[in-house]
């Protein structure tokens, strides 16, 4: 108690009240409530441009978009995880009766198929050049012999 009867303790008391008031009205009042609330695990990255459309000898642009691709695999990576447990957690609880769960094989599947033509014999050297030129590769196979899984066109005989 003898700090608060003390002349200096109540003039320095009063001085940081008279400058910290008004800010901390200010604050409250209006800088809080405009403010956007969002979870951290909330955040949006911008997409970066893809990797055909970097200049040769543009480092920094490969670097961003092998990263943008490396975030967009693991996005992928988790969607499959997530649909894969669905499946067993379905059949698990249905047992016998799986064929409940056709619906959710089928998203699975369709998933599966799509990762494997994305990302699938690519080995550890992951990076949004073979990527590229896997999918210029695999459009090029389209283009000269159909839809991969539907076998080759035939070519006509011209004998």
């Amino acid at each position: 108690m003898a700090e608060q009867e003390n002349l200096l303790y109540r003039l320095m008391n009063s001085v940081i009240y008279v400058l910290d008031a008004p800010v901390t009205y200010v604050r409250e009042k209006l800088v809080v409530p405009n403010q956007k609330k969002y979870p951290w695990y909330h955040q949006q990255f911008r997409r970066v441009p893809t990797i055909d459309e970097c200049y040769m000898d543009d480092v920094v642009c490969y670097t961003e978009a092998n990263c943008q691709f490396k975030r967009d695999k693991a996005v992928e990576d988790q969607i499959l995880f997530i649909l894969r447990s669905r499946y067993e957690q379905c059949s698990v609880y249905h047992g016998e009766d799986v064929h409940l769960c056709d619906s959710i094989k089928k998203t699975y599947d369709d998933a599966a198929v799509a990762w494997f033509m994305k990302y699938g014999e690519m080995g550890v050297g992951l990076n949004a050049k073979n990527a590229y030129m896997k999918q210029k590769h695999r459009m090029i196979w389209e283009r000269r012999h159909g839809p991969v899984g539907t076998g080759m066109k035939q070519q006509p005989n011209n004998a």
